[in-house]
């Protein structure tokens, strides 16, 4: 394994070398890379974004999975998951721009962040991401004050709503599996983006319940101003998707990146 409690060594056997999503990879080599092997990475500039070739030579070892995120709930979500990580924030605005899908958005912030640490890590596999909730096509972020958040649960009190975390991942090798294509995959020019969407079922708040929570200090870090996995759950009969999604990481998915990339 390379990323988990036990970091040895970079495998990769008969998996397309990780080049997908970076601008300008041109050819695919598929290697077999074990321990005692070697690789070269080759940078190659097109615009501002490094492109990434994949040949034996120079060993690599030590590499980590560094989370671009400071949210505590990712790095226990990871790390219960058995996924060794670097915690290294970044201070990207969380601001959508004029007409933004709220998909669109989110897979936005996921690979700025990612970009703006795999920069200056070039030699590590890098994890961004961006969890915002929608309801009724609004995007609700992380609330501004109490009453920013006394709304936002308002907003939310006996409806059903969207959660969509989008997730980015760079690295020295970074391209995924042909083989395996599931549904919100998107190639971009700096990483390889997916996104998880669940839908949540909550119950009506009333004024006391909302000012009640508010005033815990819950609400305050948490995109849609409430923790599923906190006091709020006692308003979640149900959701359909991924739990973890709206904790604030698929762990699911990221795995699966992982994999397909040789990084676990």
């Amino acid at each position: 394994m390379l990323l988990g409690a036990y970091v040895v060594s970079l495998y990769c056997d008969a998996e397309p070398s990780c080049t997908e999503g970076h601008t300008g990879v041109t050819s695919v080599t598929k290697t077999k890379c074990g321990v005692g092997s070697s690789i070269q990475f080759t940078w190659q500039r097109q615009s501002s974004f490094p492109r990434l070739h994949c040949a034996r030579s120079a060993r690599i070892a030590g590499m980590a999975l560094v989370l671009a995120s400071a949210s505590p709930r990712r790095q226990e979500l990871l790390r219960s998951a058995g996924i060794a990580i670097r915690v290294q924030p970044t201070g990207i605005p969380e601001v959508p721009l004029d007409g933004e899908a709220p998909k669109a958005f989110a897979e936005r912030l996921a690979r700025e962040k990612a970009w703006a640490v795999f920069k200056e890590h070039p030699n590590d596999f890098v994890l961004g991401a961006d969890t915002i909730v929608v309801v009724e096509r609004e995007i609700l972020g992380k609330p501004k004050d109490a009453a920013d958040a006394a709304r936002m649960l308002r907003l939310l009190s006996g409806r059903s709503h969207q959660v969509t975390t989008a997730v980015c991942l760079m690295g020295p090798t970074l391209s995924l599996g042909a083989s395996n294509n599931p549904g919100g995959k998107i190639d971009t020019a700096l990483g390889t983006v997916r996104s998880e969407t669940t839908t949540v079922h909550m119950n009506p708040l009333s004024e006391e319940e909302i000012r009640t929570y508010v005033a815990t200090g819950e609400p305050m870090d948490k995109a849609g101003a409430y923790a599923i996995q906190g006091m709020a759950s006692r308003w979640v009969p149900r959701i359909e998707g991924d739990y973890a999604n709206v904790v604030g990481l698929p762990i699911a998915l990221v795995y699966q990146m992982l994999k397909e990339c040789g990084a676990v």
